[in-house]
């Protein structure tokens, strides 16, 4: 059993670590699937070292330890939320627009899909293969033709294959985000498109949106890309992210023992959450 000595030397280790990846993450660019919502509760690293070094005796260092590894308790709600209707339906067929981005693709060889002559009804069936199970999703091309054209030329190249999902937010927010196979955040396919949302558009559990990082200040245009995220709880967001499909009830509560996994912390204080403590890896995607 360690002494207190190592107890601290551990602590102090484990402190150090922190405050490394804070820096690191600092400098980083980041895609900002959310913003706005989620509460995020900064600690002094003062206080933390104090508390994971005073020495309270009979074995007070060993429940500390317990106390912080335990991820906090959380609520997911249960009622799927069906998805909405556009208030007045799109052109069908539609056209969109794939601009390239200024960062490379994040998987060599990456191509844009075509733009012309896109279908703005019917649905799309795919399937994602994971280490957690396999997580069934309905694209819907009448909420989102060109995000639903974007994922299946993807999944078709093996883009997502092997990526792992970066993000998961547990409290105020709750998504899982995923798509970029550089696992930090800001990887992309290399191209960029406008969202598809309108004003009176909400979220709730079983929703796909995609994510971004607000308007391109040189073009004034969208910025979706290949992220994407997975609501699978409370989400009060301002309809800036296009909804383009579902994920059904089995995969919802594979993702809901993720959550309950929590995570490092990662993202906080903004835009929140962290990489999941339970890792969820794309094995392959699949589209039919």
């Amino acid at each position: 059993m360690p002494t207190n000595v190592q107890r601290r030397e551990q602590a102090k280790r484990k402190l150090e670590r922190q405050l490394v990846r804070r820096a690191e993450r600092a400098k980083r660019r980041r895609m900002f699937a959310v913003v706005g919502t989620v509460v995020a509760v900064v600690v002094v690293a003062g206080g933390v070292y104090f508390l994971a070094t005073a020495d309270f005796g009979g074995g007070g260092d060993d429940a500390a330890a317990a106390s912080s590894d335990a991820p906090a308790p959380i609520t997911i709600p249960t009622e799927v939320k069906a998805l909405p209707t556009r208030p007045t339906p799109l052109a069908d067929p539609a056209s969109c627009e794939y601009r390239p981005s200024t960062e490379p693709a994040s998987k060599e060889g990456t191509k844009a899909p075509e733009g012309t002559g896109i279908a703005a009804s019917g649905t799309v069936q795919a399937t994602i293969k994971s280490n957690v199970g396999d997580l069934n999703l309905t694209l819907d091309r009448a909420l989102a033709p060109c995000a639903v054209n974007s994922f299946v030329n993807l999944a078709k190249q093996g883009y997502y294959d092997g990526s792992t999902c970066h993000r998961i937010g547990t409290q105020g927010l709750q998504m899982l985000q995923c798509g970029d196979p550089t696992g930090t955040g800001s990887g992309g396919p290399g191209y960029a498109f406008d969202n598809e949302t309108w004003p009176e558009l909400t979220y709730g559990r079983g929703y796909l949106a995609m994510a971004n990082a607000g308007t391109d200040e040189a073009t004034q245009k969208g910025t979706n890309g290949s992220q994407f995220f997975i609501v699978y709880g409370d989400a009060q967001l301002s309809p800036d992210y296009s909804v383009f499909g579902s994920i059904d009830e089995a995969g919802l509560k594979l993702i809901d023992e993720v959550a309950r996994a929590g995570h490092d912390g990662s993202f906080d204080p903004s835009p929140g959450g962290g990489k999941p403590n339970k890792e969820v890896k794309f094995e392959s995607v699949s589209v039919a």
